[in-house]
């Protein structure tokens, strides 16, 4: 795993994408730090926190090319003929693509720092809102390396994982807009059943809200059981994914 991860991981720096991806975080963290600080309000966590809606923008970019590439190239042959674990060349992969992400942050602790000279800051809330957007990401890069893995065109891949992570940004608006029909028939009963069934899947793949909840300075298990669980269920599918046709 660890082979894969340092190859992986180089990969993003051996063409201008790593750079990139390293360059729009820079920017778009810098500049909320300077709007919010300008502005009398020296919370680094809601920095932190404020560009969610642009990380779902910015991950499709990082995981496009985690297999799909690979299979475009034929290289991906040699991944399965390598005396290694399928589940270690997913983890490998996944790993490199999360530590870029993560390294997207790491300003964050150079303004935290800043803002500490000047006012008394609670460290615990920075710490808990980096660990949200770490996890949030988490859970997208899984999402995106599995897509990844079902197409050979880094292209599709980036234009799905968009799509998903569109439907994810708009799901609680969606699930809101939805209206449970009052059950006094059969029919109505159904179609009541089926709406609720909806408004709650909808509900479920709301990711932005579980992330925001991280901001409201109070520990919760259950956010972060849920974005483990979803990182966790995609890695598995992309394994599998990977298993089907390894053998095909």
């Amino acid at each position: 795993m660890l082979a894969v991860f340092k190859r992986e991981f180089k990969a993003y720096f051996a063409n201008p994408l790593g750079f990139i991806v390293l360059a729009a975080y820079y920017f778009l963290l810098g500049y909320m730090f300077t709007m919010y600080y300008s502005m009398g309000a020296p919370t680094v966590e809601y920095v932190v926190l404020s560009i969610s809606s642009i990380l779902l923008i910015i991950v499709p970019v990082i995981t496009m090319r985690l297999f799909s590439d690979e299979r475009r190239q034929k290289t991906d042959q040699v991944l399965f003929t390598a005396p290694v674990k399928l589940i270690n060349i997913v983890l490998g992969k996944y790993f490199a693509a999360l530590s870029l992400y993560a390294l997207g942050f790491a300003p964050t602790l150079v303004y935290q720092t800043i803002v500490a000279t000047h006012v008394s800051v609670n460290w615990f809330y920075y710490i808990y809102a980096v660990i949200g957007v770490l996890l949030f990401g988490a859970a997208l890069i899984a999402v995106g390396m599995f897509i990844s893995a079902l197409t050979e065109s880094p292209i599709i891949s980036i234009i799905f994982t968009l799509i998903v992570n569109v439907f994810i940004m708009l799901a609680s608006s969606l699930a809101s807009a939805i209206t449970v029909p009052t059950a006094d028939n059969w029919f109505k009963t159904v179609t009541a059943w089926l709406a609720q069934r909806l408004v709650d899947f909808l509900n479920g793949m709301d990711f932005v809200s579980v992330l925001e909840s991280f901001g409201n300075q109070a520990f919760a298990v259950k956010d972060v059981v849920f974005f483990v669980s979803v990182a966790a269920a995609f890695i598995f599918l992309t394994e599998r994914s990977l298993e089907k046709r390894r053998w095909s």
